[in-house]
Formats: C-alpha cells, sequence, structure tokens
C-alpha cells in the first residue's frame, strides 16, 4: 500500500473515533467556555467604570487565554487516540484482540504505517487550531465590542497564533509517540494532561534546576507570547525554545518509530 493511501485509511479510521473527535472538542467548546467567562467579565468590568479590576481589557487576551491550557490538552487527547486505540482490547464477545493486529495484517510497511498515522495527528491538531484560535480571537472581540482597549498588534496576533499552533502540534505529536512507547493510552492521556492542566511537573521541577527550562513543554511555553508580568520569568526565548522542542519531538518520533517497528504486535 502506498502512503498516500495509508494515509487516507489512517485518516478515515481516525475520523471514526469519538475521542479524536473529543479531543477536538474539548480544543474548539472548552475555549469557547473560558473565552466568553472572560469576555463578559471584560466587558462588565468596562462598563462599571472599573477596568482596573481585570488584568487586560485586550479581546486577543480574553479569546486567547485558553489556548494555553484547553488547547493542548485537546492536542494530547487527539495524539493519545489515534495510537492509543490500536493496543485497547475488544470486547470479550469480539475475540479480546488489539487492532494493531488487523491493522498490521493489511498494512505490514510498519514505518509507514507509523508515519501515515503521525502525519494524522498533525492534521487534527492543526485543524483544531485553525478553527479553535481564531475563533475564540473573533468571539471575544465579537462579545466585547468597544468596550475594550486592544494592545495587541496584528503581527504580534498573528505570530503568537503560529507559535501556539506549532506548540500544540508538537504536543499532539510527543503525545502520539510516548503512547507508542506504552502501548496503552491511559497512562499517557493521564500524565499529559495532569502536566498541562492541573500541576506542570516540569515547571515544579524548574525551582528545583533551571534544566528543567529545556523539557519539551517548558522549552516551547514562550511561543504563546504572553506578556512577561503574567508567566514564570525565566526559559528559553520563542525561537530557540520552538527549536528545541521540535528537537524533542523528533528525537522521540524516532525513537518511538524504530520499537514500533522492532517491537511484536
Amino acid at each position: 500500500m502506498r502512503i498516500g493511501n495509508l494515509f487516507l485509511a489512517e485518516l478515515r479510521k481516525t475520523a471514526t473515533l469519538p475521542a479524536a473527535w473529543a479531543g477536538v472538542a474539548v480544543a474548539l467548546l472548552g475555549s469557547v467556555a473560558i473565552t466568553v467567562l472572560n469576555a463578559f467579565t471584560v466587558r462588565g468590568a468596562v462598563a462599571a467604570g472599573t477596568p482596573e479590576m481585570v488584568a487586560d481589557t485586550s479581546a486577543f487576551e480574553a479569546g486567547f487565554t485558553a489556548m494555553p491550557i484547553v488547547g493542548v490538552v485537546g492536542a494530547v487527547v487527539i495524539g493519545v487516540t489515534a495510537i492509543g486505540s490500536e493496543y485497547t482490547a475488544d470486547r470479550a464477545e469480539s475475540g479480546g484482540a488489539r487492532q494493531i493486529s488487523t491493522t498490521l495484517a493489511v498494512a505490514p510497511q510498519r514505518l509507514m504505517l507509523f508515519t501515515a498515522k503521525a502525519a494524522v495527528v498533525l492534521c487534527f491538531v492543526v485543524l483544531a487550531a485553525l478553527v479553535t484560535i481564531p475563533g475564540n480571537i473573533a468571539l471575544a472581540q465579537a462579545i466585547i465590542g468597544d468596550a475594550g482597549t486592544e494592545t495587541v498588534t496584528t503581527a504580534e496576533a498573528v505570530n503568537r497564533s503560529l507559535g501556539t499552533a506549532l506548540y500544540w502540534a508538537l504536543m499532539g505529536l510527543l503525545a502520539f509517540s510516548i503512547t507508542a512507547l506504552a502501548r496503552s493510552g491511559i497512562i499517557p492521556l493521564i500524565v499529559l494532561i495532569a502536566n498541562g492542566s492541573v500541576v506542570s511537573f516540569s515547571l515544579l521541577l524548574t525551582k528545583v534546576t533551571p534544566l528543567a527550562h529545556w523539557l519539551p513543554d517548558m522549552a516551547g511555553r514562550n511561543l504563546f507570547g504572553f506578556p512577561s508580568e503574567f508567566v514564570v520569568q525565566g526559559g528559553l526565548d520563542p525561537v530557540p525554545g520552538a527549536i528545541v522542542m521540535a528537537g524533542w519531538t523528533i528525537a522521540l518520533l524516532v525513537v518511538s518509530g524504530i520499537v514500533f517497528h522492532r517491537r511484536d504486535a
């Protein structure tokens, strides 16, 4: 089977997985909920004559706040689901086998299969980013209207949106690689979502050693471009951070691809 046909087959398979669309929904709808809350808070504060009660009256910032947390969770869910579903046992009445056995019987070219799956993850995450990021910013602008004061220039908005999409894509591929190594989606899903939303183990580790700023999620965090007064100080600038994070992603993809190629199903 050619790589193009394999990609289309994997794309169709992933599109039938409710969990993959749940990842898109988490990124989109979760961000919408936070954006609506932020935007009405800003509008209410300005109307009440107390704009100092909110951190910023920028519509862009109101629509962008959810991107580092909810959007990343959605990307992780997509990355884990795309490969983790292959290792989920079927129901007992169906024999209890795992999907990966059937997949490899149909497509025995393992490296091509692995590459096709990674490309599908990338497509889903980019789709989520294309809909979510500009959609939330537009929603915030519609709610706040002329009440707020925009402090983010168009060039900054474009750079931060592209940086966010890149961060999501790399996190989705990192989740994909880790799940392929673990051959289970449960533990990677719990650990990565907890790290990205509840408590960042990497962030805590930076209190122990500055080397933790070179971990993949910490290296790329300045791609979101938040003002320095709203983020933890230190770490890599956006461009070198993106290079380091991409290096981690490529390394993990190579390692997990080799393991996927050599290991028994």
